[in-house]
Order: C-alpha cells, then sequence, then structure tokens
C-alpha cells in the first residue's frame, strides 16, 4: 500500500501513534485478513444466516450503533438492515450512509447551519466507524474508511456543545488513542471522569451518545479508549494481550491524573461485552480506580463460547485484533484470558450485569467470578436477557440497564454504600434480592 496514506492515518490518531512498530507495518502493508478454521467452512453458510436473519444475525449491531446517534438516524439504520443480503453488503451500506451524511454536514456548514452540520457529522463518524467492522486487516479500504472516521469526528468535536479533545496516551512505545469528552457547562474545577470500554466489535467514537448522553447529562467527563486491539490500537500496533490490559490502567489514569480537570479520586471505569472483561482486568491491577460497572459479559475464562460455538466473525477478529495469523497460537494465547488470579485484587465497588440467557459468555462463569471476590460487589441478571443486554420485558419494566449502570457508577464515584447483593430483575420487573 502507500506508505504515506498510512502515515498520515497514524498522525490522525496523534503524535504518539508514530512510534508503531515495524511489525505492525507489515500488517498495515496486507490487503488480507486471518482467518479461521470456522469462519472458511463456514463461510458459504453465513451469508445464508445473514439473508435469513438480517445485519443483527450475531448481536444487535443496528440498534446499539443507532442508539448514540438519536431518532434522526433510525431511517439510516432501516435502509441499512433493508439492504445488507450478505456479509459483503455490510462495509458498502454503512460506507454509503457515512458518505451522504458527510455531505449533508458540509452543505450545513456552508450555509452556517452549525447544529445541523454537527449532527451529521457525528453520524457520518458512526457509519463510518460502522463499515470498517468487516475489513479485519490493516489493508488500504480499513485505513481509508479509518482516517474518514477520525475526520468527521474531528468536525463533529469542532461543533460540539461540549469539549471533546483528541488524545493520545502514552502506551510503552506506541500509544492509546482516545477521546476526551468534557460535560456541557464545564467552567473549571475537578469533576470525576469515567473511562469507557467498547466492546470487540464497537469502537471509542460511539460510547458517548450524541445528545442527552448519559454520563455527561449527570455531570461525569468521558475519557472514551480503544484499548489494546480495538478498532483504532491495531492500527498503531497495540494489541491484545493480557500484559498490555494489565499495563493499560496504569498508563491511562496516569494521563488522566495530569489533567487539572479530573478529579483523582473520583475515576470509574465501564465496559460492555468484551469491554467488561477489559474493564475488569485493568481494574483489578490499577488500585486508583474507584468503581467499576460493566454489563453484556464475555467472562468466560479462555473464551471458548464465543470463539468456538458463536458466530466464526468473532474469532476471527479477535485474530486481527491479537495480531495472530496462526490460529493455533491464538488458541494458546485464548487460555490466558481470564479473570482469574486478577479480581481477588478487586477492593473497589464493581457491578456486573448480565443476561440470564447469554450466547456468549454462560452466565455460571459470570456468577463464579462475583463469588471468588470478596470486594463490595453486585450481580444484577435480566431474566430472559441474551448477551445484550435489554430488548426483554424484564429489561423495559424493570431498571433500564444502561441507566442502571450509570446511576450505580455515579453513586458509588459519590460515595455512597451499597451492599453486595445479587439481583434477579424478573420478567415483570420485580428484583429479587440475595446477599453475597
Amino acid at each position: 500500500m502507500d506508505r504515506r496514506r498510512f502515515i498520515r492515518s497514524v498522525s490522525l490518531a496523534g503524535a504518539g501513534a508514530a512510534l508503531a512498530g515495524s511489525q505492525h507495518l507489515a500488517w498495515a502493508d496486507a490487503d488480507f485478513a486471518a482467518t479461521t478454521k470456522r469462519f472458511s467452512a463456514q463461510r458459504w453458510a453465513l451469508d445464508n444466516i445473514v439473508r435469513a436473519n438480517g445485519i443483527d444475525w450475531d448481536q444487535p449491531r443496528s440498534i446499539y450503533l443507532s442508539a448514540p446517534c438519536g431518532v434522526e438516524a433510525n431511517a439510516d439504520f432501516a435502509a441499512i438492515r433493508a439492504r445488507v443480503q450478505k456479509m459483503a453488503d455490510i462495509g458498502p451500506a454503512f460506507e454509503s450512509t457515512a458518505q451522504r451524511r458527510e455531505a449533508k454536514a458540509r452543505a450545513a456548514e456552508a450555509e452556517g447551519n452549525l447544529i445541523t452540520a454537527r449532527d451529521n457529522w457525528y453520524m457520518a463518524a458512526i457509519h463510518y466507524g460502522a463499515a470498517e467492522w468487516p475489513y479485519d486487516d490493516s489493508g488500504k479500504r480499513h485505513i481509508a474508511l479509518h482516517e474518514k472516521k477520525r475526520e468527521c469526528f474531528s468536525n463533529y468535536a469542532r461543533l460540539a456543545d461540549h469539549k471533546v479533545e483528541p488524545v493520545s496516551i502514552p502506551f510503552k512505545d506506541k500509544s492509546i488513542p482516545a477521546w476526551f469528552h468534557l460535560p456541557p457547562g464545564y467552567s473549571g474545577g475537578k469533576v470525576p471522569v469515567v473511562i469507557a470500554i467498547p466492546g470487540m466489535d464497537s469502537f471509542k467514537e460511539a460510547n458517548v451518545a450524541l445528545a442527552n448522553d448519559r454520563w455527561m447529562q449527570r455531570g461525569i467527563a468521558v475519557l472514551s479508549i480503544d484499548g489494546p486491539g480495538q478498532y483504532e490500537s491495531p492500527l498503531l500496533g497495540v494489541y491484545v494481550s493480557m500484559p498490555n490490559w494489565i499495563d493499560a490502567g496504569p498508563a491511562v489514569v496516569d494521563w488522566l491524573l495530569r489533567r487539572a480537570e479530573v478529579d483523582a479520586q473520583k475515576i470509574g471505569v465501564t465496559g460492555a461485552s468484551f469491554g467488561s472483561f477489559f474493564g475488569t482486568i485493568l481494574t483489578a491491577n490499577e488500585p486508583r480506580i474507584a468503581a467499576t460497572a460493566v454489563i453484556s459479559t464475555c467472562l468466560e475464562p479462555g473464551c471458548h463460547t464465543i470463539f468456538e460455538e458463536a458466530s466464526p466473525t468473532f474469532k476471527k477478529r479477535f485474530m486481527w485484533m491479537s495480531n495472530y495469523t496462526d490460529e493455533a497460537k491464538l488458541d494458546e494465547v485464548a487460555k490466558t484470558l481470564t479473570w482469574e488470579g486478577h479480581v481477588e485484587k478487586i477492593r473497589q465497588p464493581y457491578l456486573v450485569v448480565a443476561g440470564e440467557a447469554d450466547e456468549l459468555s454462560p452466565l455460571e462463569h459470570t456468577e463464579r467470578m462475583v463469588r471468588t471476590m470478596s470486594g463490595p460487589r453486585q450481580l444484577v441478571i435480566y431474566a430472559d436477557s441474551r448477551h445484550s443486554v435489554g430488548n426483554v420485558p424484564a429489561a423495559n419494566l424493570g431498571p433500564f440497564p444502561p441507566a442502571l449502570v450509570a446511576d450505580w457508577l455515579v453513586a458509588r464515584l459519590n460515595g455512597k454504600p451499597f451492599n453486595s447483593e445479587r439481583w434477579f430483575v424478573e420478567s415483570t420487573g420485580r428484583i429479587a434480592k440475595t446477599p453475597l
């Protein structure tokens, strides 16, 4: 590929990214993706599954990407759902929608309609980020989409109703990319902050909503990261590994403590899906974290279910995230992906919200982890919910899961006590509580 194009994409992520090593450059020169035996064997079936079940065959991707964009994006996602009939349709469907939103943003800004421009820049960035997902490589197509995502989100940040700052956190000889959001109306002083960690298939730009964000509306700043192996980080040569996630916490917290806006005693962590595992490991190895709340768990030691029984796209993507081309080597590394030996160190308040019928990480593993812990903790289980917690009567009639996570974490950052309990939210909305 054109190395100048790659260098431009790296520079957008911050000065620290320019230190990416030669191993990464080898990846970036290749327009191919590592694959797995199951993905290769079942590739023919995936298109049939997508055709029968739509773009959300493996997870409610169109829902969790649409939610932060607001109601205006509903028509975008409805059209994408109709267009996607096979895996090869996913990238182009999101990319063409992103291009249309980008054109709207440019036209609105030229007319001086800055609110309209701001909203469309944000939606364009989310669609460009979603378009990256099928490309489990560091090739030209992926990097081009990444560049457009950064460009559009930078334009959104320029017009946002709050301060949004691009961040490059020094990490070993490379960097962790992030966006730092301060609450609307911030005028000085110290505020609590949440380190927000996305899942395997999501990205930092989508962690903060275009409007009525659940953290900032509660007066909380957000440091939204692509941690080791997540979305932008592999393009910078920072891959998934247990040592990298163990070391990520001190690097991120050190950066936060250098910020005059941050209350050092009120640093929280939140993570969704695979971010639940990454956030747990980060917390276990960083005592300066005040509280942690995770949802939609990936807490099965060794990750057998998500890698060997769920859609083969998950393991294939993890190959790229961890910089492996040999599946047998990844299988060995997967054995090290465990909370065992780590959560025993957590003394900070900890919340985990899970679905009773989680198909990617069976509930029994989360239950065992919580029993292993000895610090103050709470487990909330939603009846009948799958991995992505919600869209069941328990979530509609009981506490709304995202609001529960936000209210709980804000209360802990403010020092409010709680009981270590297991909650089971029944389909009626009733909560059955038992002590842990």
